[in-house]
């Protein structure tokens, strides 16, 4: 991922809750049928080294992936628009051009598939608990018959990533003077798209940050 040092999201802690809170991720894989992908629902263990999840087993993309080569797992927080006429600076020198701002997180590391009846009943039960925490009242697995449960089970298949390496992009405007990034904010705020509002407050986020280092 091309990625400026101004952009590269460095901290952490702030990477690994962005990889648990973005919802289902992407996984690439290249194989047997060329490049494919995925969205998977994917858990990150604590020393964020590792991903669990699963994959319908008729979705042949398991089968042909190269178990050599590996695997390229993406995540996409929100995203917006960015127009020359956000900056106050274009009234200046008129020297602006339109932009995208957004936040992603790319792990790259090499894929096992699991064809384990009780490793694959393990995740299902950790995405359950985990996605279902915000509800007044979650659901759980065992709220299903055993044998319609045994019978789901048997129709995906475990996925699992060794991490070798995350790269982390917050692209937010820190390249911009503190007077366009105010605009930028203004900006998205007037937008009707929720997605532009929840990029405002990350830009916000991002200029605070920049000032406090």
């Amino acid at each position: 991922m091309y990625n400026p040092k101004h952009f590269t999201q460095t901290d952490r802690s702030i990477i690994v809750e962005a990889m648990r809170t973005l919802g289902a991720a992407e996984l690439i894989t290249f194989g047997s049928s060329g490049i494919e992908a995925s969205i998977a629902p994917l858990l990150i263990n604590d020393g964020a080294t590792v991903l669990r999840g699963h994959l319908a087993r008729a979705n042949n993309q398991w089968k042909h992936a190269d178990p050599s080569v590996p695997v390229l797992v993406t995540w996409r927080g929100p995203d917006a628009y960015i127009s020359p006429s956000f900056y106050p600076s274009k009234a200046e020198n008129g020297k602006v051009v339109p932009t995208w701002n957004y936040t992603t997180v790319q792990a790259r590391g090499m894929l096992t598939v699991h064809d384990d009846i009780e490793w694959v009943e393990d995740i299902v039960r950790s995405l359950t608990m985990n996605h279902e925490a915000r509800f007044a009242h979650p659901w759980s697995v065992d709220d299903a018959p055993r044998e319609y449960i045994d019978s789901m089970l048997q129709a995906i298949i475990g996925i699992e990533i060794q991490i070798t390496s995350i790269d982390a992009k917050w692209k937010l405007s820190q390249n911009r003077s503190a007077d366009d990034i105010e605009g930028v904010i203004v900006g998205l705020q007037t937008q009707t798209a929720k997605t532009s509002r929840e990029v405002a407050v990350a830009v916000r986020l991002a200029g605070s940050s920049r000032q406090r280092s």
